[in-house]
């Protein structure tokens, strides 16, 4: 079993592992198009993440100029206005920021607060340092320092976005546990030395069975639990004090 007790900084993915992206999406979509029914809802889901991924990807493949997440929230909020016949330009702006408006998920924040009590916390998020922001303020969520892959002007698995985190942590990589329901981040997580804790979500990325990521759980919860109880152990051993200058 890998040596929770070396953890001493917890890093969280935010969209789609802290708060529930495709729902708060599908919602968003559904309010701005006029009587939609589920699958032409779904069907315009995909035509914005299609949109940001593929953006994404062109400006991780050096073929676009790095643009933050609001161009191209607003850029997919547009092509699904295109798809559905939508003209109304305050709908069409309600739709661009609909990504600043997600709810947690149910275990998010009780989650969040309970390692926070343990661990330095850490959010690092896609989202725009304004949107970041404002997600988190409408959220509930509460970080001890929340950083955005425009700092890096770059986005996720770019190794420089998870250094922002390393960084920040001051710590060895291997100390710095990356949290995601996306298996795609764990993989360029692992690749900068981060350990990798997969947390079930609707919508995720789920690991391959060629994937080695040190947990695996249907929950937050579940992975507080033993990252508290080794939080536990590691104080009451003889084993030598923390080596981050972000530990408490």
């Amino acid at each position: 079993m890998p040596e929770a007790r070396d953890i001493e900084v917890v890093v969280f993915d935010v969209l789609g592992t802290m708060v529930d992206e495709p729902g708060g999406l599908r919602a968003a979509i559904r309010d701005a198009v006029p009587a939609p029914d589920d699958v032409a809802v779904n069907q315009l889901l995909a035509v914005w993440r299609q949109h940001v991924e593929h953006e994404q990807r062109r400006i991780g493949n050096h073929d676009r100029a790095y643009a933050n997440s609001e161009i191209i929230d607003r850029e997919a909020a547009h092509h699904v206005a295109d798809r559905a016949g939508l003209t109304d330009p305050v709908a069409i702006e309600r739709l661009a920021t609909a990504s600043q408006r997600l709810k947690p998920w149910g275990d998010s924040l009780a989650g969040l607060a309970d390692l926070a009590r343990r661990f330095p916390v850490l959010g690092l998020s896609h989202a725009s340092r304004a949107a970041l922001l404002r997600l988190n303020a409408y959220a509930g969520l509460r970080w001890h320092q929340a950083l955005s892959a425009e700092d890096a002007r770059a986005y996720k698995p770019a190794a420089e976005v998870y250094r922002l985190a390393v960084d920040a942590a001051g710590c060895p990589s291997e100390r710095v546990l990356m949290v995601a329901a996306h298996a795609w981040d764990l993989r360029g997580a692992q690749a900068v030395g981060m350990r990798t804790a997969y947390v079930q979500r609707s919508g995720g990325d789920a690991p391959k069975t060629s994937d080695t990521f040190d947990w695996r759980s249907t929950g937050l919860d579940e992975l507080v639990s033993v990252l508290a109880a080794a939080q536990k152990r590691r104080i009451g051993s003889d084993r030598p004090g923390s080596r981050c200058s972000a530990a408490p």
